[in-house]
């Protein structure tokens, strides 16, 4: 076994594969930018190596840093992670050479599965379902359009290199191939270094299964079941769980079988993933086909190990060094269900626009497991694993990945472990950038999600206008209400005793008028109990004045037991944020503003002038921090609705900005190349 690793890896994964490597008696090694000095991989590693500025392109990506990294500590081994170098053959090609050894599978096996279009063949070959396409990368836009109109629309452009969603345009028309084309093989090239593009057909209403193998150096090839990961957003994983509720057990050694055959084409051994897609519209669930491999431990990982018990990790660890796997497929089970969210930065009421910037507050969840995968058969108790490689006062980059944590729930049902997401996400928080544990929390609670009804469209047919937050169970509202006049009697009260504040009792008995949205609604606070709307509301509350975050039970009021020896009926996490005139509570999905006044006072609102937000409509405004790479107007020039106006890369992905009514360019404000702020105006219109 290896003594020293190193980790050519940053946040979540390379604390992830730290902890595993150190509980494994094996000393580690982290590498690290300049953006990254102080982050939390770099202290838990027994020794880290500068090895560079920010980006990427001069530090995590360069081999040679990594390699020299290796030898100066004396590391024995490179655990790639996932992204950077983990999939390219090169690297390994070149720790070879240098006498080192890599934590993953052979040069050739990421060669051939590397390049989408030869691994089509090469899936092909195998005997395995492929998705018709063109055979040979396409070089230029006619070509494309001929491809698509041959194959029939809707098809999929996509970087022969690419991968994590990025490279990869949907098309359902000329026009979209036409604006896209180009745009994804610049996405490939800055990405992936790799401007390779081919097209296949598109496969409607589908579901993203793949299948999680692992082998080793002695010809031994598995498959640990499958991971559903159907709820995408722009082609990125958002949510991923284990098992799936669509493949059933003939499926699944179907599916399981086609990709160890695809594997072991190959001499695969390490941990890898074969991507398919399944026709949602075939109810045999038979029509499944070959979507790509990734020669590479997932992001998603997490929910396999917490299904089998088996620590993906230490297995790579064991089959680098060369040991055989002491497992055989019959071993192989499913214990309970598995639920992963990836929490990012990112707003989703702003059409989850990327969000920059330091985490002012972070503290997630209490995590139940955090590395090591509780053993199938001896684990029945639901629990929560958090991955994260962030820290309180530290900063998300526009350098790498916006994710921030994952988010692990398992429970011995799809239902409870879902339950356990949204009780989990309520006490997630964050502060000092935007996020999307709302959204994710809306997911969980969705009926349709819920039915397991999934596919890779599920995002854009539930939410086509953009997230507004979860829609409130109706017995949530005056719920909220209640809380809300509560803390604004204790911090009226606090304020009260306080010398030189309020004189005198609170405004008799303990009136409060709560509005939230349209409705508004009277709280009452007396000895005996609160009431809203004169109907009985049993809350105990743990808030301190000053906390932005409240634990609320409510109970039954018609029960006679005591408070403190009920069961709750509902349980709630809140996140407050006051303001001049109330506050606003986050849970169950959403923010809910509420106004809460003294019932003396709130009468007299009626009489307030509201101002009138300004008219930004003649602006083009950039939604995000990013590069501006491409303005597709200059002044003087006539727009039309939906027109594109200017292309702003933000995390990697090129984001399209587009009129949104007919002008005239009046003023262009930036170049092309030019690093905007989030608000800088681009150009102005009239």
């Amino acid at each position: 076994m290896f003594k020293k690793i190193l980790i050519a890896n940053r946040g979540e994964i390379a604390c992830r594969v730290i902890r595993t490597a150190q509980r494994m008696g094996i000393a580690t090694v982290a590498v690290y930018s300049d953006a990254d000095r102080n982050a939390p991989f770099v202290s838990l590693a027994d020794e880290a190596v500068h090895i560079g500025p920010a980006a990427a392109s001069e530090s995590y990506l360069v081999a040679e840093k990594i390699i020299a990294a290796a030898k100066e500590t004396g590391a024995e081994a490179v655990h790639p992670g996932y992204g950077f170098l983990s999939e390219r053959a090169s690297f390994v090609e070149q720790l070879n050479k240098e006498g080192l050894t890599f934590i993953g599978p052979p040069a050739n096996a990421i060669a051939a599965m590397g390049d989408k279009i030869e691994s089509k063949k090469l899936a092909k070959a195998a005997g395995v379902n492929t998705v018709p396409g063109s055979p040979e990368a396409i070089e230029s836009t006619d070509d494309a359009l001929k491809w698509a109109n041959d194959i029939g629309y809707p098809v999929m452009m996509k970087a022969s290199a690419g991968g994590g969603g990025k490279g990869m345009r949907l098309a359902w028309n000329d026009t979209d191939v036409r604006e896209g084309f180009e745009a994804t093989r610049r996405e490939g090239k800055n990405s992936f270094g790799d401007d390779r593009v081919f097209v296949e057909k598109f496969i409607e209403d589908p579901r993203h299964i793949e299948i999680q193998v692992l082998g080793d150096k002695h010809g031994t090839i598995l498959y640990l079941n499958e991971r559903e990961c159907s709820i995408q957003r722009r082609h990125q994983k958002v949510v991923e769980e284990a098992p799936s509720p669509f493949v059933t057990p003939k499926m699944r050694k179907a599916m399981g079988e086609q990709s160890v055959a695809l594997a072991r084409a190959v001499d695969y051994h390490s941990a890898g993933t074969v991507e398919l897609i399944v026709s949602g519209a075939d109810e045999s669930g038979e029509s499944f086909y070959f979507l790509e491999m990734n020669t590479r431990l997932q992001v998603e990982h997490p929910v396999t190990e917490a299904i089998t018990g088996i620590d993906l990790v230490e297995q790579m660890i064991r089959v680098a060094a060369g040991q055989k796997l002491d497992m055989a497929q019959d071993d192989i089970g499913i214990n309970g269900w598995a639920i992963e969210n990836r929490v990012y930065a990112e707003d989703p009421y702003r059409g989850f626009l990327p969000s920059t910037g330091r985490l002012v507050h972070y503290q997630p969840p209490e995590a139940h497991a955090h590395q090591a995968p509780p053993q199938p058969g001896k684990q029945s108790d639901p629990y929560i694993r958090v991955d994260d490689g962030v820290m309180e006062g530290g900063e998300v980059s526009i350098f790498y990945d916006p994710m921030i944590a994952k988010l692990v729930s398992w429970a011995p049902t799809r239902d409870e472990a879902a339950d356990l997401q949204v009780q989990a996400l309520d006490e997630f928080r964050i502060e000092g950038l935007g996020h999307n544990i709302d959204f994710l929390s809306a997911i969980m609670q969705h009926p349709r999600f819920r039915k397991g009804a999934l596919t890779t469209g599920f995002i854009e047919e539930e939410y086509p206008d953009g997230f507004a937050g979860a829609a409130p169970a109706p017995e949530l509202l005056p719920r909220l209400a209640a809380i809300g006049g509560t803390i604004a009697a204790i911090e009226a009260d606090r304020a009260r005793r306080i010398s030189g504040q309020l004189d005198g009792p609170l405004p008799p008995p303990g009136e409060w008028n709560v509005r939230l949205g349209d409705t508004e609604y009277d709280v009452s606070l007396e000895e005996t109990g609160i009431t809203v709307n004169g109907e009985p509301v049993d809350i105990a509350m743990r808030y301190t004045p000053g906390d932005r975050v409240v634990s609320v039970d409510v109970f039954d009021p018609a029960r006679s037991e005591a408070v403190e020896d009920a069961v709750p009926a509902a349980s709630y996490g809140m996140q407050i944020v006051r303001n001049a005139t109330g506050m606003r509570l986050t849970t169950q999905g959403a923010a809910h503003d509420l106004r809460v006044l003294p019932a003396s006072i709130a009468a007299l609102t009626q009489h307030m002038i509201e101002k009138e937000p300004p008219d930004l409509s003649r602006l083009l405004i950039c939604p995000m921090p990013g590069l501006l790479v491409k303005l597709h107007v200059g002044e003087g020039e006539e727009v039309q609705p939906g027109q594109p106006l200017a292309t702003v890369e933000a995390m990697k992905m090129e984001n399209i900005l587009r009129a949104e009514k007919a002008a005239t360019v009046s003023k262009v404000n930036a170049e092309e190349g030019e690093s905007l702020a989030v608000d800088a105006i681009i150009l102005e219109l009239e």
